[in-house]
């Protein structure tokens, strides 16, 4: 080919320049790294973190001083909500999150978001997954794992209770819990309580640990509690207003009246309705073992992770055999005797739940107290009105005999002042004696029928 300036030779290829590509890191995650480990993918880069440390200050304080100051530096994402993270030990942070960082972070089905979205917000459930358990008890909406807890809309007026109580009793419980697995074994061998509380991954999942409550439930425990007593002091109030009104109705059956008890029943309508679902996800949970099993995510967790923690502790830190059999003879217990447990006992998280599912029954008892109550008061008032009709009528049957005898005592008299010859128009002062006898005459026929009728029992004695 030529050389000319249209001629469609290649360069050389030491003449071309090329780009050198770029490396692209793995996006840094939004959650802190929990106090112990878990294997899920980091969140994608959709999630805004704004982390709002709230371990030393309540929330309520943090809603009245402009609960966005952690919030407002950056706008939200696309999809994003706010949500609330706490771990074992009550530490708190506030962050934003899209729901597939959400559905990484807890390994849960998209579905389950939706329930926790606005559309299932009347609804009540307790859904127990691989590595997770959804909660949706009325107002509280939580992802609840072995190792922490993410609260929806947690700066609801609703929600602060349930989160300023998980700051106080978190701290608490996992201060009494490594209080009590720290003097193991140090008088005997020595070994210090940092290295026993590394041997043992999650203190919860202990068998030996049982004055506690795992994690999940103690979450689950203060939700249930806190729905309880919001339940409890709504059908407080609704008691405060009830028994008033209906009094006031029983005494005077008035428009008003009748429109305060109409709002009354629909209001205690509602609120029955709301105990009810709660209690029904107790109840049934309570009626499959099976269900109450899969809630146990502490000793799921140990099951799959104990040989692993096992292996790798003895190894590196050469616990003794001797140390072992003291160690699991030891009232705190260990990983050791956990071999032993029985993943099908759900005895504690039955006791749990009866617990509360008796609290709702007697919520759901006072409230059928109240709708008796109504439904007396309204059979009181029927009564009423029924006399009053009756009684109604009873005048009305007086009057048709009364109107029956003035009505004969009017026949004659038109007959007589039709211009028809009578013998009776010559005779002189038979007008008044005429009259005076018809009128008695109506009377006694009143009377007459007014008898047959009181004989009838057609008006009242």
């Amino acid at each position: 080919m030529g050389k000319g300036p249209f001629s469609f030779k290649r360069s050389s290829s030491s003449s071309v320049r090329r780009r050198p590509k770029k490396l692209i890191g793995t996006p840094p995650s939004p959650f802190p790294s929990p106090p112990q480990p878990i294997r899920s993918p980091p969140p994608s880069n959709s999630v805004n973190v704004n982390s709002t440390n709230t371990n030393n200050t309540s929330l309520s304080a943090v809603v009245a001083g402009g609960a966005g100051g952690g919030v407002k530096g950056k706008k939200k994402a696309g999809g994003a909500r706010l949500w609330m993270r706490f771990d074992r030990f009550g530490v708190s942070e506030l962050v934003e999150c899209d729901k597939n960082a959400i559905i990484r972070r807890a390994a849960i089905p998209a579905r389950d978001l939706r329930i926790l979205g606005p559309v299932f917000s009347q609804s009540s459930s307790i859904l127990a997954r691989e590595k997770a358990m959804v909660v949706n008890l009325e107002f509280i909406k939580a992802i609840v794992t072995a190792e922490e807890v993410l609260l929806l809309d947690p700066l609801r007026q609703e929600v602060l209770p349930f989160a300023d109580q998980l700051r106080q009793q978190l701290p608490q419980k996992s201060q009494s819990r490594i209080q009590e697995a720290s003097p193991l074994d140090e008088q005997d061998n020595g070994m210090d309580a940092s290295t026993i509380r590394q041997w043992l991954p999650v203190p919860e999942a202990v068998e030996g640990l049982q004055c506690d409550l795992p994690f999940e439930f103690q979450v689950l425990e203060v939700a249930l509690e806190v729905v309880c007593i919001y339940l409890d002091s709504s059908v407080a109030e609704l008691e405060r207003e009830a028994y008033p009104v209906l009094d006031e109705l029983a005494r005077n059956v008035s428009t008003k009246n009748l429109e305060l008890v109409r709002s009354l029943k629909s209001n205690l309508t509602r609120l029955l309705a709301r105990v009810q679902k709660v209690r029904d996800e107790i109840e049934h949970l309570l009626d499959d073992n099976e269900d109450m099993a899969q809630l146990y995510l502490t000793r799921k967790w140990m099951q799959n992770q104990q040989p692993e923690a096992l292996l790798g502790r003895s190894a590196s830190n050469r616990i003794s055999a001797p140390h072992l059999r003291r160690l699991g003879s030891n009232r705190s217990g260990s990983l050791v005797t956990s071999n032993n447990m029985d993943y099908d006992d759900v005895e504690d998280l039955e006791m749990l739940l009866e617990a509360y599912f008796m609290q709702l029954d007697g919520t759901r008892n006072k409230i059928l107290s109240v709708r008796e109550y109504i439904d007396d008061t309204e059979d009181y008032v029927n009564i009423q009105l029924d006399n009053q009709r009756n009684e109604l009528i009873q005048l009305q049957l007086t009057l048709t005999i009364a109107s029956f005898a003035v009505a004969v005592e009017t026949l004659i008299s038109g007959i007589f002042g039709m211009n028809i010859p009578c013998i009776l128009y010559d005779k002189d002062g038979i007008f008044e004696a005429f009259v005076g006898g018809i009128t008695a005459f109506s009377v006694l026929l009143f009377f007459l029928v007014f008898g047959y009728a009181r004989w009838k029992k057609l008006l009242g004695t």
